[in-house]
């Protein structure tokens, strides 16, 4: 591999081992990488360049943005930031988003024109990973994926071709990067479709009743809930670093109205053990979490579990579920509701499975040194396994695992081989593989 054209071609942002600034550069959100070369992109024409010499080079590529993925981890090959593409232009409803931007930074330019986008739930998450992996979002059942409002991408190839992409112009590409993930090429900038978003009612509720009751409670009220509302429940222990220990229900609703709001939370608030800890009128940039960056000195422990895409929360699903975080001390359990505007986009109108899901969970443990055992970690992982056969494949973006096999589980065999297919014809030789990899056909 020779990098010293690339470094001479792209002074200052092209970076190798030892140089000034490496150090600082391979840091990223959620960890430190081990590259062998870095570029810090801040312009098309960098990207461009940067990936016309991983192509003739046979060098992978991880494309970085906030900095959430696992892949950033990985050893080896080119990791591409993008982080300083993050203009905000808006014309109206349409908003074009620079790769690099994150999902923070685009909320405060909404705002301040009455718009928002669904989005994920935290602030410094980047806006490429996110939507390319589909985004399950606070405005899921209003307005579907982060990916439904996409209406066109500037993305440079694997050859070094810069292209405009819409669904006329290129359908089968967009139909795969909906949901498809970084597999066909670097997004250099998303077009989307926005909507008015003046405020949101936001709730907060603690649970500490029978979790099994409330679950009840909430399955059977978002089956009839106004599409304004998603939920979610989370129950996590101590160690998690993301969330107040304990269980608790939060909610968004579109606008501003917080009799309607309240009205749908009614079956919820009479319960016994539920208590409102807040509800009320807030700006959506407000509801984003901050989620610290990690800790070099502090490792993640190792996560055993996973994540699935409900048809329905059946009491057997239920049942799982609660006693997985039962039974395991060090472990986490979230729902997110769906159904609404994501189940209205046909099966085959994105890469992204199971629309007909009503319900995102998941469960895990951490792997915490000296708690414990491979026979732990193997009732763990049984466990959580009967959990995801009861779902329809999985959410790519909510998964720290980098097991190249894994993508075979997210998607159905019919819409493998379609991506494979796209992925032929965009990135023959797979330069784009440092996510869940999609082989060409």
């Amino acid at each position: 591999m020779r990098i010293d054209g690339l470094i001479s071609e792209l002074p200052g942002r092209a970076l190798a081992p030892g140089d000034d600034g490496w150090e600082a550069a391979r840091h990223f959100h959620s960890g430190v990488g081990e590259p062998d070369v870095i570029v810090r992109a801040g312009s098309v024409d960098d990207v461009v360049a940067a990936v016309r010499w991983a192509s003739a080079e046979s060098v992978p590529i991880v494309v970085r943005g906030g900095g959430h993925s696992a892949w950033g981890a990985v050893p080896g090959g080119l990791a591409l930031d993008v982080s300083a593409l993050r203009e905000v232009e808006v014309d109206g409803t349409l908003v074009r988003v620079g790769g690099g931007a994150t999902w923070g930074h685009v909320a405060a330019v909404l705002a301040e024109r009455g718009l928002g986008l669904s989005s994920g739930d935290t602030a410094s998450v980047g806006v490429g990973g996110l939507t390319l992996g589909g985004g399950i979002g606070w405005m899921v059942r209003a307005w579907g994926l982060a990916a439904d409002q996409l209406v066109g991408v500037q993305i440079v190839s694997a050859s070094g071709d810069v292209l405009e992409a819409t669904d006329e112009s290129h359908p089968d590409l967009m139909w795969a990067l909906r949901g498809g993930g970084g597999n066909f090429g670097v997004v250099t900038r998303f077009d989307f479709r926005a909507h008015e978003l003046r405020s949101v009612v936001f709730a907060t509720l603690a649970v500490t009743g029978d979790s099994r009751a409330v679950l009840r409670a909430l399955r059977d009220a978002m089956k009839v809930a106004p599409r304004e509302l998603t939920v979610t429940y989370m129950h996590v222990p101590p160690m998690d670093p993301n969330a107040p220990a304990g269980a608790g229900i939060t909610a968004c609703w579109i606008g501003d109205d917080e009799a309607a709001a309240r009205a749908a939370l009614a079956p919820l608030l009479a319960l016994d053990g539920v208590e409102e800890m807040e509800l009320g009128a807030r700006a959506y940039p407000g509801i984003l979490i901050e989620a610290p960056a990690a800790d070099p000195d502090q490792p993640m422990p190792g996560l055993i579990g996973g994540n699935t895409l409900l048809h329905e929360l059946s009491e057997d699903a239920l049942e799982r579920l609660v006693a997985f975080r039962e039974t395991h001390e060090p472990s986490a359990l979230l729902l997110r509701s769906l159904g609404g505007a994501f189940g209205d986009v046909p099966q085959d109108a994105s890469a992204f499975p199971a629309r007909d899901a009503t319900w995102f969970a998941m469960a895990f443990a951490f792997d915490i040194p000296g708690m414990l055992d491979d026979a732990g970690r193997s009732r763990i992982a049984a466990d959580w396994d009967a959990i995801e056969a009861l779902g329809e494949g999985f959410y790519g973006n909510f998964t720290m695992s980098t097991e190249p096999g894994l993508v075979s589980h997210m998607f159905s065999p019919e819409t493998m081989a379609r991506l494979a297919a796209v992925k032929r014809d965009w990135d023959p030789g797979n330069v784009f593989c440092r996510n869940h990899n999609v082989r060409p056909g």
